[in-house]
């Protein structure tokens, strides 16, 4: 009786473990399926070059486009480094005046650094216009348009696609 019991314990561990084995393959197979979808890679690809876009551009605005705007305004350094001390740090005296962001910080100040707001500002509109430019160029020479133009609905006043509101209504 004893052996029964015995095979009974082996053919259930058998039985579990060919289970795991099934439902691991099962996974790493599925994951396999939607990792190289077609729309998965797009998706990845295009992820990218959105990042390599975006630095690209924010490359633009921080080393071609803020250099001369902080010439033409009187100001005495990068935009990106203007900030107002809101409440003095514990270590510096009332005669000192912080040269960088980063040293009132580390002195425990309280800041608004409202220049690095400006060019995130900058960087965020150079951003937009560049991808609206893409867009609109890629509208221009494919059918398919990414920039789909809308109208206010005389009835609903709701957006709504120009192009069904330019139809004519059906009876």
């Amino acid at each position: 009786m004893p052996s029964q019991d015995l095979e009974h314990v082996h053919s259930e561990a058998d039985s579990l473990l060919h289970r795991g084995q099934e439902r691991a393959q099962r996974f790493f197979h599925g994951f396999v399926d939607f990792a190289f979808q077609g729309n998965i890679l797009e998706i990845a690809f295009g992820l990218i070059v959105a990042a390599a876009f975006t630095e690209l551009v924010k490359s633009f605005v921080g080393n071609i486009l803020m250099p001369p705007i902080a010439v033409i305004f009187p100001l005495n350094k990068n935009i990106e480094e203007k900030f107002a001390v809101l409440r003095r740090g514990d270590k510096v005296n009332t005669t000192t005046q912080y040269s960088t962001v980063q040293q009132a910080l580390d002195d425990g100040a309280v800041v608004m650094a409202y220049g690095s707001f400006i060019y995130q500002l900058v960087s965020f509109t150079m951003v937009g216009l560049c991808l609206y430019g893409v867009a609109h160029i890629y509208t221009l020479v494919s059918h398919d348009p990414i920039i789909k133009y809308t109208t206010k609905c005389r009835y609903c006043r709701k957006r709504i696609n120009e192009k069904v509101c330019m139809a004519p209504l059906q009876q």
